[in-house]
């Protein structure tokens, strides 16, 4: 068959992404891939200078998605299937694009893993994410904030005339947009994949890209790079240089194993089986860094797989390819420039007794020279070569729709980013107030007692915000733009002039964002008088804001006033496992040991539990002294003292 794009439709048993927390992410959530300054001055000159440039200071202007729970129903998902006589990928462009499925239809075999659920959990810079297929990671350390969210789609030309299904959206976090290409050459084994990243402001911009692939870690799988040597990250944050051993997928917790594939060689990792047959990504050297991630064979890592699938599926690993050598590193991009780069992903055929042997060497070669022979490296560059003059080739037909933020920013700077239309009939309701600012130079306030619209925080709409009318909810999104930029000192202010003129019942965002200043501060007391204060004032109280004054009022000893903020909620709410684990600490803190081991005994399970988080051991701990039950083990990395 000739190649084709098509609609389709995937059930999966999923848990609902759920609605946006309304709070500004003032602060990042924890992310567990950081090192010490001492670690720093370890590491190579360029190393080092990438791992300090613009460390993301929060997710703003993206809101955190933990609206979601554990319940799981059957859900009809928009896809989009490309496919040759050769290969079928299936993309879902409401989850960001992500390929869900590859499938050598030949053979049948599934060349990526495939999560037969959609269950979100916390990973992604913006919270929700789940696991399997290849995922798009944009914008800084740490999955993307798209992960589930909708990115635009559409049909375009290839550069063998045939379809190419065309990805982007307007990565919001470093504003810049990107897009990713899919197209399968008539008979081809391989499924290329085109990726642009362009920079349309005057000034250089932070960049980070990561194309993250699981695949099926059944007993004996290996995976093969061309490296000897690999900086190896734990999750006890530590970065060192080490030689690549020949099992990294055998080890007891999560670890990253960053490849330090040497100049001039090939760029590929694979991941091959007990049979020699796995999946092979190969690209163009624009995108040099490779990785693998482990879960790890201990009782952390088997839960993580657990709770991010379902019970008696397989395990997975990530290969990944990436900008940099690490994930700790942000690239500058300069303005007006952009990077691109070709990746290609297929079936690789190896003789399991090389490939699986004691030489390391041996096995790489065995690798790479099948992959030759399958794809070689001059058909990538060819490839790459071909497919750039098509990247600025307009969509012939739209498929799905994404956000309307890039067409909000086109509209502002008058951008022309050709292959990747942002037209104005693309502007929608969360676009609107700030449409308004830029037409009249005032920004609509929301309907009382309401919670305020999503901040925007980039310097242009920060000048823009200082010069309008002042009023609460102005000086609100000037304090959250203000904060962005580092000046907290001046948010501050801001947010205690809006306060200043405030009405009853509008007051409590103003109060949370001066909470949220008092308690990075060090001023834990203030903090929690002014979390005390935005729970009272709130109408019907955020669940997200009573979670957050729970955490501030029980850190500044204050437990009778958490216990008032917390019985705001309804009952049912109360009943949600991030909750219950908020009673729990509650009851230890109003020294009720034993009714805090009973919630512990019942059971329940925190939906939107962090990546690394160790509250649930921390207070099992506390609680209970007993070593910790496999269903709360969530450990990524060995006990400290």
């Amino acid at each position: 068959m000739a190649t084709a794009v098509r609609r389709a439709v995937l059930t999966l048993p999923a848990a609902s992404v759920g609605p946006e927390n309304p709070l500004p992410p003032l602060l990042p959530l924890d992310e567990a891939h950081t090192v010490d300054q001492d670690t720093l001055r370890t590491l190579p000159p360029r190393m080092a200078r990438q791992a300090r440039h613009a460390p993301l200071r929060s997710p703003l202007p993206a809101r955190i998605l933990d609206g979601y729970g554990r319940q799981r129903t059957p859900a009809r998902l928009d896809a989009l299937v490309i496919e040759n006589d050769r290969l079928r990928a299936t993309v879902l462009p409401s989850l960001g694009g992500r390929v869900h499925s590859l499938v050598h239809k030949e053979t049948g075999r599934r060349l990526i893993y495939r999560n037969p659920v959609f269950q979100p959990a916390s990973f992604a810079l913006n919270g929700a994410w789940f696991s399997g297929g290849i995922e798009w990671n944009i914008g800084a350390t740490g999955h993307s904030a798209l992960s589930c969210l909708p990115v635009h789609a559409a049909v375009a030309t290839a550069p063998d005339g045939g379809p190419m299904l065309r990805l982007w959206e307007w990565e919001r976090l470093r504003d810049v947009p990107f897009q990713v290409d899919l197209w399968l050459p008539e008979d081809a084994d391989f499924l290329y994949a085109g990726v642009r990243i362009r920079n349309p402001h005057d000034g250089p911009v932070p960049v980070y890209w990561w194309s993250n692939t699981a695949v099926e870690q059944a007993p004996g799988t290996r995976v093969l790079v061309p490296a000897e040597e690999a900086w190896h990250y734990g999750y006890e944050r530590s970065l060192r240089r080490v030689p690549v051993p020949r099992r990294p997928l055998d080890g007891t917790y999560a670890a990253d194993w960053f490849y330090d594939v040497p100049d001039g060689e090939r760029k590929w990792i694979a991941a091959v089986g007990a049979d020699g047959r796995g999946l092979v990504q190969t690209s163009t050297d624009g995108l040099p860094g490779r990785k693998l991630f482990a879960w790890g064979a201990g009782p952390g890592g088997r839960r993580w797989q657990e709770w991010l699938t379902e019970p008696g599926t397989p395990g997975y690993a990530e290969i990944q390819a990436g900008l940099a050598r690490t994930q700790l590193e942000h690239v500058p991009l300069e303005g007006g420039g952009e990077f691109s780069w070709l990746e290609a992903y297929g079936p690789l055929d190896t003789d399991p007794a090389a490939v699986h042997g004691t030489d390391p060497r041996a096995a790489c070669a065995e690798a790479a020279a099948r992959l030759e022979e399958a794809l070689p490296r001059t058909a990538v560059e060819a490839a790459y070569t071909a497919w750039l003059p098509y990247a600025d080739v307009e969509p012939v037909e739209r498929l799905a729709t994404g956000s309307g933020w890039g067409a909000l920013e086109v509209a502002r700077g008058a951008f022309k980013l050709p292959g990747t239309p942002f037209g104005p009939e693309l502007i929608g309701p969360p676009q609107e107030p700030w449409a308004a600012l830029l037409a009249a130079g005032a920004l609509p306030a929301p309907e009382p007692g309401a919670a305020p619209y999503p901040s925007l925080v980039a310097r242009h709409w920060r000048d823009m915000l200082e010069t309008a009318p002042a009023d609460a909810h102005t000086e609100y999104h000037l304090g959250v733009a203000q904060w962005h930029a580092g000046d907290m000192a001046q948010a501050v202010r801001s947010w205690e002039r809006g306060l200043a003129c405030a009405v009853s019942g509008s007051r409590w965002p103003l109060l949370r964002c001066l909470a949220v200043a008092d308690r990075h501060g060090g001023h834990q007391r203030r903090a929690a008088e002014r979390y005390a204060a935005a729970v009272g004032d709130a109408a019907a109280p955020e669940p997200a804001l009573v979670r957050e004054a729970v955490a501030a009022l029980l850190a500044a000893g204050q437990p009778a006033p958490a216990r008032t903020a917390l019985e705001r909620l309804p009952a049912d709410v109360r009943e949600s496992g991030a909750f219950r684990l908020a009673e729990a600490e509650l009851l230890l803190a109003e020294g009720r040991r034993p009714a805090a081991r009973e919630i512990l005994d019942a059971g329940f399970e925190v939906a939107d539990l962090r990546e690394g988080a160790e509250a649930l051991g921390e207070l099992w701990e506390r609680v209970t002294g007993e070593p910790l039950p496999a269903a709360y083990d969530f450990r990524m990395r060995p006990a400290t003292n």
